[in-house]
């Protein structure tokens, strides 16, 4: 039988503290939905790889850039991406902004120092004017995935064009989650004419032609990237209402609301503490095909021309341009591919949180193990 010294006793104790902390922070419901979706490891290996590719994305400038990371010339550092510096600082004769990519800007630093480049030395809306063949030019050394028909590399595109529509969909989901919440919590819960009447106004708001509307605003202002998420969160939180609004309408009549009632609670304290938690339970499940819907709509504005300004790193301008230039089919295969692949790991991250948060699929589980 083995006797542990009293030291011994306690560094097991303080071991066994975060391992105790951590299971009194997280339910068994949680812990098995946790443990569900990681099962499925098609879910778990999209969201995996999703998050890769979203930090990759971020730190963009880091990637792709026409601006290099590091300078050193005469014995001094320069950091570009963080400050810029004249021509004169690498002797040149005029103070505009340096030029990187300039022969004799190249050759001056090389012959007094050095440069550390990115890994694609190209940003989103540089101009490479040394194509060797025109514009848009096939795939190559120097831009792996080609050029387009403005002699932008491609693949800096496609990084950035993927940070912005992640970047579009978030916001614009976390707004719908929160309009779409706050309003179908207000009419399951009271119920009544509160229901009836907020049905009728989402019946005849929902009817509204969206797309006919972004056409009449692009054509009076020029859209940007919060002006189009403004817009399009006036009808996005239509998918979540009805969900909530059901989930509010099935728990308001629990008995432990009830009682809450009875007690005397605050209809805000008891919709806050009760009800949401249930129902939040299937918008959580709704969450990654809106995140979808939303970056889908944002390529389709794009690919209209009715999205983001002109120049923008847009996959729906990288679609529009791939219908545009059949002769480069790398520019149609490139976004294709690269829509393709993020919304297929949306949808296979959405399945497995449906799965995760189903009480059957959880019951079948434990019957088989």
């Amino acid at each position: 039988m083995r006797h542990d010294t009293p030291l011994q006793e306690e560094t097991n104790v303080v071991q066994d503290v975060p391992e105790r902390l951590h299971r009194s922070r997280l339910s068994p419901i949680t812990r098995r939905r946790i443990t569900a979706f990681r099962d499925n490891r098609r879910a778990w290996w999209s969201l995996l790889i999703f998050g890769v590719l979203f930090i990759l994305s971020l730190g963009a400038e880091l990637i792709a850039n026409d601006r290099p990371l590091l300078v050193s010339y005469q014995d001094e550092l320069y950091l570009p991406m963080l400050k810029e510096y004249p021509e004169t600082t690498f002797g040149g004769f005029l103070p505009t902004a340096t030029d990187y990519r300039d022969p004799y800007v190249i050759d001056a630093i090389a012959a007094q120092g050095f440069m550390l480049n990115t890994l694609i030395p190209y940003s989103y809306d540089t101009l490479d004017l040394n194509l060797g063949s025109p514009a848009p030019s096939a795939p190559n050394a120097r831009h792996w995935l080609g050029t387009d028909d403005q002699g932008r590399d491609v693949l800096a595109r496609v990084i950035y064009g993927f940070r912005l529509s992640v970047l579009f969909a978030l916001v614009l989901t976390a707004g719908s989650i929160v309009l779409g919440v706050l309003i179908g919590g207000v009419q399951g819960y009271f119920g009544g004419k509160v229901d009836l009447i907020g049905q009728r106004l989402i019946e005849i708001w929902s009817g509204l032609p969206v797309l006919f509307l972004l056409i009449i605003l692009a054509s009076i202002v020029e859209p940007n990237l919060w002006w189009l998420t403004g817009i399009m969160l006036l009808f996005s939180w239509l998918g979540i209402v009805d969900i909530v609004r059901a989930e509010f309408l099935r728990a308001r009549n629990l008995e432990y609301v009830r009682a809450a009632r009875a007690m005397g609670l605050p209809s805000r304290l008891i919709m806050w503490r009760h009800v949401l938690p249930n129902a939040m339970v299937a918008t959580l499940t709704f969450i990654p095909f809106l995140f979808t819907g939303a970056i889908t709509t944002l390529t389709a504005l794009d690919f209209l021309g009715f999205g983001l300004p002109a120049g923008s790193p847009s996959l729906g301008e990288l679609v529009a341009q791939g219908k545009n230039n059949l002769q480069a089919p790398w520019l149609g295969m490139t976004a294709f591919l690269s829509l393709g692949i993020m919304l297929t790991l949306l949808v296979f991250i959405g399945e497995g949180l449906r799965d995760a948060f189903d009480p059957r699929h959880i019951s079948a589980r434990e019957q088989d193990a």
